[in-house]
């Protein structure tokens, strides 16, 4: 059977700031957004707070009003900002956390209909049993991306069961199970509303825990994650989520082990690469093995120079690039037969390009996604 993970950057809808042909030149927004989200969970809202909440605002295109090009205010009730009309400036009116609720969230548009397409062939291709998609939308647009692929590709059903469990982010990027007829997934148990003693949400997403019963009668336990993401700035805040992720990822590892389960993955994008010290309470003080380190996980790699083995799964594919992950318990991991990453829908970069494409695969924005797809096949 082959187990994959893919980060599809949502299916149908992707946040503006990310779509298109100059998205690699907004980091600043990304940057701002994640600033001025800061500032709003702050309890008390110092003049410095204010300043630099207009001065964002401004940045993102939000002074006179709350929509922006790539960004917006969702406010659900209170005010945060006072607009009097000219020659009165805007001003902050919010004393703190308590006197509104609301966030700056990134503005959605359509994926360039290339680029979904792309996404279809890259999970055709991929020909996984059981596929962990990271950042989609919704269990509904599961099933209206599975009916795109059989229309566009002329396709049979590619998917059987799918399941996605709603998570913690306002955006709508989740993380959701898709397997092959023979591979029924029966038991879930949600993660979503695990707290860190600070009493926030240890997930952005969530991490379910799937058992997905093998044709051969045999039982597959699966933790699809999306950790937290250093877009904005990987700051002292977004490092301390990464680790509270991991470590309560190795906690539900190890109940899985207690309970009797040989058979357990956990894949998906951590956000970190292997020597972070954010991801060490499960690369380290666990017994899980990464998939890239088996012998027989070699497919398209290529020589990226320097030494590299070319197993990054971001980007061009450096290994310094590596933040997508399959890691399997030994019993599974003595299991593999083969695997790889799956790079064809990937932008492969122009001088020279670093892996072969699919033909319409012409631009950059129509490229599937930014990270590469991980598998394994195992004998099971």
């Amino acid at each position: 059977m082959r187990i994959a993970a893919f980060n599809v950057e949502n299916l149908f809808d992707r946040a503006k700031v990310f779509n298109g042909p100059e998205k690699d030149a907004h980091k600043d927004v990304l940057d701002a957004h994640g600033a001025l989200n800061k500032l709003f969970q702050k309890e008390v809202y110092s003049e410095t707070d204010k300043v630099r909440m207009l001065e964002l605002m401004t940045q993102l295109g939000m002074l006179k009003r709350d929509e922006g090009r790539y960004t917006r205010i969702r406010k659900i009730r209170g005010q945060l900002i006072s607009r009097p009309r000219a020659p009165k400036v805007p001003y902050i009116k919010a004393k703190g956390r308590a006197d509104w609720v609301g966030w700056c969230e990134l503005r959605m548009e359509a994926v360039d209909e290339i680029a979904i397409v792309n996404t279809a062939r890259m999970i055709r291709d991929l020909q996984a049993d059981v596929l962990a998609i990271v950042e989609a939308e919704s269990r509904p647009v599961l099933r209206s991306f599975q009916d795109l692929m059989v229309d566009k590709l002329d396709l049979e059903e590619v998917y059987r069961h799918i399941m996605l469990i709603d998570g913690n982010d306002a955006r709508g990027i989740d993380v959701g199970l898709a397997t092959r007829n023979g591979f029924p997934i029966g038991l879930m148990r949600s993660h979503v509303d695990d707290l860190k003693p600070d009493g926030h949400p240890i997930f952005s997403r969530d991490c379910p825990e799937y058992e997905v019963t093998t044709p051969a009668g045999n039982t597959l336990m699966v933790l699809p994650n999306h950790f937290k993401s250093k877009y904005g700035g990987n700051d002292p805040v977004s490092r301390a989520k990464r680790l509270a992720q991991a470590t309560a990822v190795a906690d539900y590892y190890w109940r899985l082990i207690d309970e009797g389960y040989e058979n357990v993955v956990v894949l998906g994008d951590l956000n970190d690469t292997p020597d972070s010290a954010e991801l060490a309470p499960l690369l380290v003080d666990t017994d899980l093995k990464d998939a890239s380190d088996h012998p027989a996980f070699t497919e398209f790699e290529f020589n990226a120079g320097n030494g590299e083995r070319g197993i990054g799964t971001h980007g061009l594919g450096n290994d310094d690039d590596k933040i997508d992950y399959l890691l399997l318990s030994p019993a599974l991991f003595a299991k593999i037969t083969s695997g790889g990453i799956e790079r064809r829908g990937i932008w492969p970069g122009s001088r020279p390009p670093r892996w072969e494409v699919y033909p319409e695969l012409t631009k950059k924005h129509h490229a599937a996604s930014d990270h590469h797809a991980i598998w394994v096949d195992v004998d099971i």
